[in-house]
């Protein structure tokens, strides 16, 4: 129901207006040769609004997936819809490529009235263009075709979402149908005028490929951010949201265990099932020659697993104390793995995982998992996440996120004196507490995929666009000025490229790659420049002991890639 509702919210929000007038004249303009004209024209509506339908629902699922097995282009399967509404278009004006369009879909259905069958040809290469504006719903299912978790109810979600923003469009297509057949002469003047419907099929299509139609989104506010917010926003809905990353694993302790993300903290050990050995690795580092490690190799003595990828601000503040913990008791029974996990396609790159862990002063194994097998095999869904392993490869505790690290050292110290009794333990480690304690802005992406805090700008593509600072930002928003160019995970400057964040924070981090320079400004007063070069990591702009509630401007030399904002 909140997939089919989030849905018809996408389906009457200003990310809709550059696919109208493709919708419109791709129905409206049917041809008349049937003796049930206007009853075809419906036929012809639904058949548009089945290959949205499907086309989106099915992209959106698995897409991503079916683009990485592949090593194809991520703009692929936009660019080849993009090509349909071309080719759609040419046959509006050339009657002879809509009979060829229709040719491969006969077979189906010989019955239904000419043009329906090219109306789900039109309806297929739309759902492949129509990116809504993402709301929680939408980046959930994205993210599991991402992450390659794509299931039948993954699939089932998408499908519903594309139809809950399918009927919205649908429902206009009635009423201007009923304006159509209340217009005698203008059903019969349909016909005359499809010609120039094809040219603005064309001219849209041309203006998807070259992102031209972000200037006329900007100029509409989002009319529905406010009643998303309230509909996918909820406890609730999150907490659904959140248990579709654990649909696939069967281990049910381990999902019924208490962790220290559901409780504040966790002080005694459990019994949560045996861990999972690590599969589905791709590379092994700070092993000799790269050699692998098995969880059953290293029963006998204590394991800390720790998820984290080196650009997560919340992993470099938990980091010290992991590291602290091997070097302390690794010598006493202590082994520390980490799981290097990627949330960017940057960060799947072995150079980058490498020049990241020495950054960090990791001096552990580090399993790189690239294609998250491990991950899920834990039903893993936080940076960092820590799961201790007794001796005999029972996990005994869980930890989600930050903070609580003198209770989980105590665990640790039992775990050790447990498995072998005579042992004397040195002094616990005093690594200083960085978690933030007070509310700070949320996580803020950059990227296409999960932009819902761009302000300013509506919904914006990928591909170049020029943008402009709205006359007011919100707190905890971002807005972008100047040519940007945009794709799935980042942002990348052209000259004159700006940003502005508006934030509350005691720190403000960003994660950056490419070569250039930064110009930071604070309340309009220089602050400094970061240099930007090397592979992509996290760069800090500003901290500081006191919480601040400031807007930033950030000012672009060209070619800088800009990922996500994190805060502390």
């Amino acid at each position: 129901m909140i997939s089919f509702a989030a849905g018809m919210l996408a389906g009457v929000s200003p990310c809709i207006l550059p696919v109208l007038p493709v919708v419109f004249t791709g129905w409206a303009l049917a041809p008349d040769d049937s003796s049930h004209p206007f009853r075809a024209r419906r036929l012809r509506a639904t058949s548009v609004m089945a290959g949205l339908v499907i086309s989106f629902g099915v992209l959106t699922a698995i897409g991503s997936v079916l683009i990485s097995a592949l090593h194809l282009p991520g703009n692929l399967l936009r660019d080849v819809g993009i090509a349909l509404l071309a080719i759609y278009g040419v046959s509006l004006i050339n009657p002879k490529v809509e009979q060829i369009i229709e040719r491969p879909f006969q077979q189906f259905a010989r019955k239904s009235p000419k043009g329906t069958r090219s109306g789900f040809f039109l309806g297929l290469g739309l759902g492949a263009v129509f990116v809504p504006c993402a709301g929680p719903v939408l980046a959930t299912i994205s993210v599991l075709g991402a992450t390659h978790r794509a299931s039948l109810y993954s699939l089932l979600l998408s499908l519903i979402f594309a139809l809950g923003a399918a009927l919205p469009l649908f429902t206009l297509a009635l009423i201007g149908d009923r304006f159509v057949e209340k217009n005698r002469k203008l059903a019969h003047a349909t016909r005359k005028y499809r010609p120039a419907a094809g040219v603005i099929l064309l001219a849209m299509a041309i203006a998807l490929a070259f992102n031209l139609t972000s200037p006329f989104q900007r100029m509409v506010p989002n009319y529905v951010s406010a009643l998303q917010q309230k509909i996918e926003g909820n406890p609730s809905v999150t907490k659904a949201l959140h248990s579709l990353f654990h649909s696939s694993n069967n281990n049910g302790s381990l999902a019924t265990c208490e962790s220290a993300a559901s409780v504040q903290v966790v002080t005694t050990l459990q019994k949560c099932g045996a861990a999972p050995d690590f599969t589905g690795i791709t590379n092994w580092v700070n092993t000799p020659g790269g050699q692998s490690i098995s969880l059953p190799s290293l029963r006998g003595r204590v394991v800390l697993i720790d998820f984290y990828t080196y650009t997560c601000i919340n992993c470099q503040r938990s980091l010290p104390h992991v590291e602290a913990w091997y070097s302390r008791y690794h010598k006493f029974g202590l082994d520390v793995i980490g799981i290097q996990a990627p949330e960017f396609s940057f960060e799947h790159v072995l150079s980058n995982i490498v020049a990241g862990a020495h950054s960090l002063g990791i001096r552990y194994p580090v399993a790189v998992d690239n294609n998250l097998t491990t991950w899920q095999a834990y039903s893993n869904e936080y940076w960092p996440a820590e799961y201790l392993i007794d001796a005999n490869g029972i996990i005994r505790h869980v930890a989600y996120g930050e903070g609580g690290y003198g209770s989980d050292e105590k665990l640790i110290r039992q775990l050790l004196k447990s498995a072998n009794p005579s042992v004397r333990l040195p002094r616990p480690t005093a690594v200083a507490d960085l978690t933030p304690t007070t509310q700070i802005s949320p996580e803020t992406y950059l990227g296409s995929e999960r932009s819902q805090y761009l302000q300013g700008s509506g919904f914006v593509g990928n591909g170049l666009a020029h943008h402009a600072f709205p006359s007011n930002l919100s707190l905890g928003n971002y807005a972008l000025s100047g040519d940007w160019v945009t794709a799935n995970q980042y942002i990348q400057s052209l000259v004159h490229s700006q940003l502005k964040l508006a934030f509350s924070a005691h720190n403000v981090y960003l994660v950056l790659g490419g070569e250039g320079k930064i110009q930071e400004y604070l309340n309009g007063r220089f602050v400094q420049t970061v240099k930007v070069s090397g592979f992509p990591t996290l760069y800090t702009l500003l901290s500081g002991p006191n919480l601040k509630s400031d807007v930033m401007l950030l000012k672009f030399s060209s070619n800088v890639r800009a990922y996500d904002f994190t805060f502390g």
